[in-house]
């Protein structure tokens, strides 16, 4: 019987979904499947892009590690692709591979100023608040007056830890150094910034009410941003998620306030114009511009430019895919061009420059496929698409030298490379709940790379 050597780069949720609906499906071939990832401890950002006061969205760890201790997939963390192997090896070892590396770096926000010193990226933030192994242990929580642009879930979860009391995440499994930063700043005021209005956000429901159950924060919200027009109000009785978000701001409009130590404000029909310097490279305020609905379900500007006091912003406009060596990229989009999860090139001889070429052997699912929209939940949708075609492909698998399920760990054995593996996470697993339970805690995240390692490999 043929047999498939898959290997899949990125244990996200994208990639150990593709990897249990592989092996759950309907095929008249073998299958052995092995799952890279650049860090240490697998889950991708359930792990690292999820904030830890987020338990519900944590628990998917809970399901993935069931795929994963199912003993039907390898795991190689701590491994570097273009680094520790290139496509050249997979291609000697495995019949195709499947990238789902996801997208971790910010999306750019083109306004001047955004590059000034205290103008940071939602993504580099939530990345040190979830003791992410490759960012530094310490940051600069200074300011007094914040203002976070975007009106997405990554927006809410930044402004929320930057406005929660450090002690309300203690139940949670916060790393000390990030426990430690967050109870020195000395905010006050935290201000969340959106071109649209009320009824056409980005976030949930589920995440806007954890804004209102934060202890001593006042909400505070403007009356001028909740003059609908027909559209407006059409969208509040046809779609039950605007419903309840609109409900949801209504009740808070209800709310007293003046007696909490830190305010969150949210400020719709405001487009960003400028990080305002202070003189000296830092940021001084935020500018923008109102908008106002074109009754056609967006906005225009009004001409109006107005302007507020901050320290520090906070740019939560959208994630992007980073370009991995020897794989096509398109730049504009940030992903891997693909036609359904088959990975394409350009066609040299075409001239075009368009991608439209199959690059068999290579496929693509998650964020890297599809672009940073959608929940955890829609990955599946798209690991079905992608397996489907690599199963549709077989005539068109690599034909590996060296296929042998001991052949790539020689290769990493002899390139010196320190790969940690799923008996490694289960060790890391154990002792960071070791860690919290020593604190009275669920877990304590170890943060720094080698320490994991360590742990991991019991050395």
């Amino acid at each position: 019987m043929t047999k498939l050597r898959l290997a899949i780069v990125g244990a996200g949720p994208a990639g150990i979904y593709a990897a249990d609906i592989l092996l759950k499906a309907e095929r008249n071939f073998e299958v052995s499947i092995d799952l890279f990832d650049q860090l240490p401890a697998p889950y991708g950002l359930v792990r690292y892009g999820v904030a830890p006061d987020h338990p519900r969205i944590k628990g998917i760890i809970t399901a993935l590690r069931g795929v994963l201790d199912s003993g039907d997939i390898r795991v190689f963390g701590n491994v570097r692709f273009g680094v520790d192997i290139t496509l050249d090896d997979l291609k000697k070892h495995y019949n195709a591979v499947i990238f789902s590396t996801g997208a971790v770096k910010d999306a750019d926000l083109k306004i001047p100023g955004a590059d000034l010193e205290g103008s940071y990226g939602a993504a580099d933030f939530v990345s040190w608040f979830d003791g992410h192994p490759d960012v530094p242990r310490t940051w600069p929580l200074e300011a007094k007056e914040i203002a976070v642009i975007g009106n997405g879930n990554v927006a809410l979860d930044v402004a929320r830890m930057l406005v929660k009391h450090a002690d309300d995440l203690l139940p949670t499994e916060i790393p000390e150094n990030v426990y430690a930063g967050l109870s020195a700043s000395p905010v006050t005021d935290v201000h969340i910034f959106g071109r649209r209005g009320p009824t056409s956000v980005k976030f949930t429901p589920l995440e806007l009410r954890e804004l209102g159950e934060l202890r001593d924060v006042d909400m505070i919200l403007h009356d001028e941003d909740f003059d609908y027009d027909d559209a407006a109000r059409d969208a509040v009785k046809s779609n039950k998620q605007v419903f309840v978000i609109d409900k949801v701001l209504n009740q808070w409009r209800q709310r007293e306030t003046g007696s909490a130590s830190r305010r969150l404000h949210l400020h719709f029909f405001a487009k960003p114009l400028e990080v305002v310097d202070d003189g000296t490279g830092r940021v001084d305020a935020f500018r923008w511009e109102r908008t106002k609905r074109d009754g056609a379900g967006g906005v225009v500007g009004t001409g109006e430019i107005r302007e507020i006091p901050v320290q520090a912003v906070y740019r939560a406009v959208g994630y992007f895919g980073s370009e991995l060596p020897d794989v096509p990229f398109d730049k504009k989009r940030g992903v891997i061009p693909n036609r359904e999860g088959q990975v394409l090139r350009r066609d040299p001889e075409a001239g075009t420059g368009l991608f439209n070429q199959q690059m068999y052997g290579v496929y693509a699912t998650g964020w890297i496929k599809r672009g940073p929209v959608g929940l955890i939940g829609h990955t599946k949708s798209d690991a079905m698409e992608t397996i489907r075609h690599l199963i549709n492909d077989l005539g068109n698998w690599w034909r590996p030298e060296s296929p042998s399920e001991e052949s790539i760990v020689a290769l990493l054995d002899e390139r010196g490379v320190k790969y940690t593996g799923l008996d490694g996470w289960h060790n890391l697993d154990q002792h960071e709940l070791a860690l919290g339970e020593a604190s009275g805690r669920t877990r304590i995240k170890v943060v720094p790379r080698e320490e994991m390692v360590t742990i991991s490999r019991a050395e």
